[in-house]
C-alpha cells in the first residue's frame, strides 16, 4: 500500500538498464529473483520465478515496462541465453549488451538484498517472498533518494519522514 501510494512521487528511472537474477530460498527451495536497476542504482522491478526460462523473463520485462512506461535504450544481462530473443521481441530497438564483469552494479545490488535475508528466519510462501523482495526494494530506493519524499530531511531520517508523507497521503 505504501509502495503505491509513494509511486506518483517516484524518480524516472534511466535509460541503461541493468538485468539478472539471483536465488532465494523460499521454504526449503530454491526459486529466482528476477532484478533490475538502472545506472543510477534504483531498483525497477523484482520478479520472484520457479524457473529461469524465456516465460519468467518476458514475464518479468513485460510487467516492469507496463509499470514504468518507459522503455529502456539499452538492457545490459549476464549471457543467459533467453534474454536475446525475449527483448528481440518485446524491445526490438534497445541495445542488448552483454560483457564480462558488465552486469556488476546488479550483482553488487544482490549482495544488499542477500544480507538483509540472511538475519531473517526464511521466507515460507512465494507470494510473501515476492512482497518481502519488493518492500526491500521500495526502502532501497527511499534511502537512496529516488523519490521526492523526505527531500527536506537529512539521510538518515529520509526513511522517517518519507513515511510520514505517505501516511498524510493514504
Amino acid at each position: 500500500m505504501l509502495a503505491d501510494a509513494a509511486r506518483f512521487a517516484r524518480h524516472a528511472p534511466g535509460d541503461r538498464w541493468f538485468v539478472d537474477e539471483t536465488y532465494v530460498k523460499v521454504n526449503g527451495v530454491w526459486r529466482y529473483a528476477y532484478r533490475a536497476i538502472d545506472q543510477y542504482g534504483q531498483v525497477i522491478d523484482v520478479l520472484l520465478s520457479v524457473r529461469r526460462d524465456a516465460q519468467s523473463a518476458r514475464r518479468f520485462f513485460t510487467r516492469a515496462l507496463r509499470t514504468l512506461k518507459v522503455i529502456p535504450g539499452e538492457v545490459v544481462t549476464d549471457a543467459a541465453p533467453v534474454y536475446p530473443a525475449v527483448l528481440d521481441e518485446l524491445l526490438p530497438s534497445v541495445w542488448h549488451h552483454v560483457e564480462q564483469y558488465a552486469t556488476n552494479p546488479i550483482e553488487a545490488d544482490h549482495g544488499q538484498l542477500k544480507r538483509r535475508q540472511r538475519p531473517m528466519r526464511g521466507l515460507q510462501t512465494d507470494r510473501t517472498a515476492q512482497v518481502v523482495i519488493a518492500g526491500h526494494a521500495f526502502m532501497q530506493n527511499l534511502r537512496r533518494g529516488h523519490y521526492e519524499l523526505g527531500v527536506d530531511a537529512r539521510p538518515a531520517l529520509r526513511v522517517a519522514a518519507a513515511f510520514t508523507e505517505l501516511a498524510h497521503a493514504i
